[in-house]
């Protein structure tokens, strides 16, 4: 018979904080994407006017900022505790220096 297979265990905080920082790599990416789309249009008698792009640019770039801003205001609260003061991370700044005196 072989070995029981081991499930991994990720502690739940750790696992969104690595989802968080995996949606903060991809949103430049989607941003571009989008970024595009008003490409793709056709323009000319039965096309899309050109003010209708820039107010879709506009629209994604306001967009971006609010995702940007609500994933950092999520990275920021998976950072502290219940108290509000911020727990302490291991491999933070300020790690390496710990214990040394000058």
């Amino acid at each position: 018979m072989g070995k029981p297979q081991r499930t991994l265990f990720l502690e739940r905080h750790t696992y969104r904080r690595r989802r968080l920082a995996d949606l903060a790599r991809l949103l430049p990416v989607i941003g571009l994407v989008l970024l595009m789309v008003p490409l793709l249009w056709n323009e000319g008698p039965g096309g899309v006017a050109t003010s209708r792009a820039i107010l879709w640019i506009f629209g994604v770039w306001v967009l971006l900022v609010a995702l940007s801003a609500w994933l950092s205001s999520l990275k920021l609260e998976t950072e502290l505790d219940g108290q509000g003061t911020p727990r302490p991370m291991a491999g933070g700044p300020g790690a390496a220096g710990r214990g040394r005196r000058r």
